[in-house]
């Protein structure tokens, strides 16, 4: 299919977006979906995150949604919880709260954005009874000592008998300083690892696991930081070897929190998640799937049907981003450049130099041949961008498209180093 028939398809399909009024279309086409996928094309984007919170709001106030759940880890964002849910124990504002991200990129969710929207949610859930108070939760899985620290502070506050055992089987991970990847590296190459008492001490968790009263979600919370524990560890082994399986280990991990914190709801429970593109947009059209990788979207889809789960892709065609030069490099503000000619998003630009949106669900559309669609990382070069575009079928791999036209870096806050 050449660009001019492309342009004009989308020139055909797509609309004007210029507020978030513009979304009615969206917001009546999710119906009753229980999962709607909130993706982006950077972890750095302004727009990307405004406009995820615009709709959130809309689909927790209109269509009751019952939580956020987010690419972050699950100790620091549960922090966040419990900060919009009131907690009495949680600092004044979301911006202190947010003192708890001290892990790099930290910019991903201690922003302006995230900030305005948190202070959002406080407000929107302090009427609201505790089971009807809407949720904030990390389902990623790279906070193994912070979880494990949570599962010992957890067992400490019901004097739980089984603490000491549990502590014990902790200690397997004191050689290796808190660092992910000295732990990587001598589980690959020297055979030295912790997987045999992780297991045995969460199977010991899981059968006797007892309720702490003061926290009414003291159990799910647990439950959670033991799937992080193990499968952060069964991640951080399979991370120096080739192949997908770190990042599906990653991916399928995502899906279970998710599906847990759902169960913990109740059967009426509706959930948005925010993430990449490349996790909420179905892998089975790119060409992750040639590599024998799966996805948060694709996992869904399979698990609970195309009615239920309804992924939106984010994109953009130039303007600026934050992020890193390598991993742990200081953020930086860097431009976005025009995006490479013949992708998804120089197609999108020569259709309209402005805001659009596409909805592809129950629409014929025509374009199954896959074209170059970019993302950004939190590490990126923007002198050397071939390596950022996924070749894909749009309107399957989404249910719909939001493009900004230019758009700016996120806002973050200042940090300060704090004792977490």
């Amino acid at each position: 299919m050449n660009d001019s028939n492309v342009i004009a398809e989308i020139q055909a399909s797509s609309m004007r977006l210029n507020g978030i009024s513009d979304f009615d279309t969206i917001i009546d086409s999710i119906g009753s979906s229980k999962y709607v996928l909130l993706g982006e094309a950077s972890h750095g984007t302004s727009e990307f995150y405004r406009l995820r919170a615009e709709l959130s709001k809309r689909l927790i106030l209109e269509h009751g949604f019952t939580f956020i759940a987010v690419e972050g880890d699950f100790p620091s964002c549960f922090a966040l919880n419990r900060y919009v849910k009131g907690d009495k124990n949680t600092p004044s504002t979301a911006k202190q709260a947010m003192k708890i991200f001290q892990r790099w990129p930290t910019w991903m969710w201690a922003n302006e954005e995230i900030a305005s929207f948190l202070e959002w949610m406080k407000v929107e859930n302090s009427p609201r009874g505790s089971n009807r108070q809407v949720g904030f939760y990390g389902i990623d899985m790279y906070s193994l000592w912070e979880s494990m620290d949570e599962i010992v502070k957890h067992l400490e506050r019901i004097q739980a008998p089984e603490l000491e055992d549990v502590k014990k089987a902790f200690s397997c991970f004191e050689p290796y300083g808190r660092n992910a990847q000295t732990y990587g590296l001598s589980a690959t190459y020297m055979s030295e690892h912790c997987e045999d008492e992780v297991v045995k001490a969460l199977l010991e968790l899981r059968s006797h696991r007892q309720h702490d009263p003061s926290h009414p979600e003291s159990t799910m919370a647990l439950d959670l930081n033991a799937m992080v524990t193990l499968n952060a560890e069964r991640y951080y082994r399979a991370m120096f070897h080739p192949g997908p399986e770190s990042w599906n280990v990653r991916d399928t991990h995502m899906v279970k929190a998710l599906e847990r914190i759902m169960a913990f709801h109740g059967d009426n429970a509706k959930c948005i998640v925010w993430e990449h593109n490349t996790h909420i947009g179905d892998a089975r059209f790119t060409d992750m799937i040639d590599e024998g990788m799966v996805n948060v979207g694709q996992l869904l889809r399979e698990r609970h049907g195309t009615e239920e789960v309804f992924p939106i892709g984010f994109g953009t065609h130039r303007g600026t981003v934050i992020a890193g030069s390598e991993w742990g490099a200081p953020m930086q503000v860097m431009p976005v450049p025009n995006a490479q000619p013949g992708s998804w998003e120089d197609l999108m630009h020569r259709a309209g130099d402005f805001n659009q949106l596409l909805l592809f669900k129950d629409r014929d559309w025509s374009l199954d041949d896959p074209l170059p669609h970019r993302a950004i990382g939190v590490v990126y070069e923007p002198l050397d961008e071939r390596g950022n575009y996924v070749p894909t079928i749009m309107h399957r791999r989404y249910d719909a498209f939001v493009f900004v036209e230019e758009t700016q870096a996120l806002r973050p806050i200042e940090l300060a180093r704090v004792e977490v």
